[in-house]
């Protein structure tokens, strides 16, 4: 970790050294720029050595995140562990929130819905008992941040979004980081996707008021939905319903969560 920070503190001091450098050659006589003109060198090795710098700075922030808002909240799994580790938060928060990227808690995305807090994004996943093999239903792709969590475990990953806007920028940066086994769905979530249909687990990243039985209905036997219950503004209550056969489901309740409420399609 160490020559880690010190490499990305080179890298750092090398980018002042030669912006101050390139300051410096401006300040004297005129230069005559056109659009036929290639930059000079200098300006795209500072701009290379400033991307390479940023990207060390966010894989030393998502580090210590996996350890202080991940392992240190109780996080065993190894393989969730090294999703948390793996995927770029930072890819999917907002511009004006890229300084808090990597804090544990939750930030706004625009359209009143939010990216969620990483431990609670780690900890409904654990909760799930994933296999490379299997099929996930998400129900809120949000920002896309949780789906990709879960494609670096599962085989494929369904994800549906209500808001269209939102669907839409989920589906594209994830297409743009490279994730091709997530197929993102513009539709109400509260009724599933029966056409692919059983599941291995079902995660819903938003709170309605009681647990929909197409979901539950939805799973395969063994599998798990993992949903946030409660009033808006209330307590809510995540929980764990394992479909133990095709009449009976068991609950576990995970403890107390804040989600923004399950939206629906108006009828």
């Amino acid at each position: 970790m160490f020559q880690e920070m010190m490499a990305v503190m080179l890298r750092v001091g090398l980018f002042i050294v030669l912006i101050l450098s390139f300051s410096a050659c401006e300040s004297g006589s005129p230069i005559v720029r056109s659009t036929a003109i290639a930059p000079p060198a200098e300006t795209s090795l500072a701009v290379e050595t400033a991307s390479t710098a940023m990207e060390d700075e966010n894989e030393l922030r998502r580090e210590s995140l996996v350890y202080t808002g991940v392992i240190a909240y109780g996080i065993k799994d190894k393989a969730v562990i090294e999703a948390m580790r793996t995927v770029p938060r930072h890819e999917f928060v907002p511009d004006e929130y890229q300084s808090q990227a990597y804090a544990n808690h939750p930030l706004p995305i625009g359209y009143g819905q939010t990216i969620s807090q990483p431990y609670i994004v780690a900890l409904m996943t654990e909760a799930a008992e994933l296999e490379p093999d299997d099929v996930v239903l998400e129900v809120g792709t949000g920002s896309g941040y949780q789906a990709a969590v879960l494609a670096e475990l599962v085989d494929q990953v369904y994800s549906m979004e209500i808001i269209g806007e939102l669907a839409e920028r989920a589906a594209a940066d994830l297409k743009r980081l490279g994730y091709d086994n997530i197929t993102v769905d513009h539709a109400d979530g509260y009724f599933g996707w029966e056409e692919h249909a059983p599941f291995d687990a079902i995660i819903v990243t938003a709170a309605p008021d009681h647990v929909p039985q197409p979901l539950v209905q939805q799973l395969k036997s063994g599998g798990n939905l993992i949903i946030p219950v409660g009033p808006v503004g209330g307590t809510q209550t995540l929980w764990r319903v394992r479909r133990v056969s095709e009449d009976e489901a068991q609950t576990e309740n995970l403890g107390a969560v804040s989600f923004v409420p399950l939206t629906r399609e108006e009828r």
